[in-house]
């Protein structure tokens, strides 16, 4: 079954190419998400399209919060959101029992919090599958590869093994 989840944390292009690199992943949209209230700024982030009977919301979501700075807050927060995006009440609740769950795997306080998903604005054509159309421009080798090595590392079971062997997938 297929379903989706915004998720932000860091810079796009670096989230983009994690989602972009697990099985079960069938798209990932980059650009920017709003929510309400507070939040209602745009804010870098994917939306990510998976399916369901091969990878979990609760793969997703540790994958997430082990990717990108979950435990720590910088003055860059309103740009790089960390934040996990729902599309109903029922996503919603799910992923906070999860973020609960999930809290004792980090030594410092998750900080990454559920927001419902209000709008998206795509990013522009030319940084879309930016890792992939770039991989050995020094960004993606400092910033990207480091997260990709985590997929490897901890979450080889979800690596799609195709797109993650230029970094000697085993």
């Amino acid at each position: 079954m297929l379903n989706k989840i915004a998720l932000g944390g860091g810079c796009h292009w670096c989230t983009e190419a994690v989602f972009q690199s697990l099985v079960g992943v069938s798209k990932v949209e980059q650009g920017f998400v709003a929510s309400t209230g507070e939040n209602i700024a745009f804010s870098e982030a994917v939306i990510v399209h998976f399916n369901t009977e091969i990878i979990s919301l609760k793969t997703l979501i540790e994958i997430h919060l082990h990717t990108h700075k979950s435990s720590s807050n910088h003055s860059m927060r309103t740009k790089y959101r960390s934040a996990v995006y729902t599309f109903s009440k029922v996503q919603k609740h799910e992923v906070e029992g999860l973020m609960n769950a999930f809290q004792d795997a980090f030594e410092n306080k998750l900080i990454t919090q559920v927001f419902p998903f209000k709008s998206f604005k795509a990013s522009r054509k030319q940084i879309q599958n930016y890792y992939y159309s770039n991989p050995k421009k020094p960004f993606c080798q400092s910033f990207i590869n480091p997260k990709l090595e985590i997929i490897i590392n901890q979450f080889s079971k979800y690596g799609n093994e195709n797109k993650l062997k230029h970094l000697k997938y085993e």
